[in-house]
């Protein structure tokens, strides 16, 4: 039996004005019925991963007519929360600066 290579679990969203941009899903949670998923921009290109601040992306997957949708957290109780457990979960492998903006 030959052993297999994983990678990181990606995933290409478009943005408002249809370019694509790529993400490594780094975890995913259920909260009150509600899936979330948070993302980190991924890169082939070594540079523009020396350039990205590394911003945890955090979106909710919602279903419309049997098809999945991610889409911006609009309630900001809801996004502190869901952001909370996912900085808690993920505080081994990432290095995150909470400063308020």
């Amino acid at each position: 039996m030959s052993e297999q290579e994983y990678g990181p679990d990606l995933i290409t969203l478009l943005d408002d004005e249809g370019q694509e941009h790529e993400f490594e899903i780094v975890d995913t949670l259920e909260l009150d019925g509600e899936h979330y998923i948070a993302l980190v921009a991924s890169y082939d290109d070594p540079e523009e991963m020396l350039q990205d601040d590394g911003e945890l992306v955090i979106l909710k997957s919602v279903m419309d007519n049997d098809e999945e949708f991610l889409e911006a957290i609009e309630e900001e109780e809801e996004f502190d929360r869901v952001a909370a457990l996912f900085m808690d979960r993920l505080k081994d492998d990432f290095d995150f600066d909470e400063t308020d903006e």
